[in-house]
């Protein structure tokens, strides 16, 4: 048995599990996919990134509703960090031609996510650097963060670094290399939810799974 740190690109989950089980398997419990995917190792951290969603008043309570429920769950063995959109100017539809509203199924996006993906990469870096983990899971497929794994490489040639990849993603990009991977399986998704209604104590609440995550 050893040590396992984990670090969660949230959008790159979400989208690969929104692409093939709709919002089925959204209220994850992340430590507990963590230990599924890794039974005999140690989980000594558990980092997640994401950012709320601007222009969605109904997905955006959901989105808290969702880190609140993780936070007052999970306790000091997740770390939740936050990032921000910033808001950009829009090419015109290339279906329709339209610059802001149109009804075409692929509609220009108004915000792009920053620092999330930056923050997620020097976390993964300085924790390894430390001695954080024997190992570095990271459940992202995105290619950006290979830099930061090929830096690990550099600063501990010996330190395994392996890739849990979001549902459709079969093999990683060519960018990273030295590295493992797997695909995150149904089951592990099943199996791995938050109980159906959680108490938050830091805001009195009870935080419940939302009726379009099911």
């Amino acid at each position: 048995m050893g040590t396992v740190a984990a670090y969660i690109d949230g959008f790159n989950l979400y989208y690969g599990m929104k692409s093939k089980y709709e919002r089925k398997y959204l209220w994850l419990d992340l430590i507990k996919l963590v230990r599924h995917l890794r039974p005999e190792d140690d989980v000594v951290r558990v980092r997640y990134f994401t950012t709320i969603v601007r222009g969605e008043p109904a997905a955006s309570a959901n989105q808290i509703n969702y880190v609140d429920a993780l936070r007052a769950y999970s306790g000091d063995l997740l770390d939740v960090q936050i990032g921000w959109f910033k808001k950009r100017t829009l090419s015109p539809c290339k279906l329709c031609g339209a610059h802001w509203h149109c009804t075409c199924p692929r509609r220009p996006r108004t915000f792009e996510e920053k620092e999330t993906d930056v923050a997620l990469a020097v976390a993964m870096v300085e924790d390894a650097a430390a001695g954080l983990a024997d190992l570095t899971l990271l459940i992202s497929a995105d290619s950006d963060f290979a830099p930061a794994v090929a830096a690990i490489k550099r600063i501990r040639p010996e330190h395994p670094v392996i890739l849990a990849m979001p549902s459709g993603s079969l093999q990683p990009h060519k960018r990273f290399s030295d590295v493992g991977f797997f695909s995150i399986n149904e089951t592990a998704l099943r199996q791995s939810q938050l109980p159906e209604r959680i108490y938050d104590p830091l805001n009195s609440k009870v935080r419940e799974r939302p009726d379009k995550w099911r």
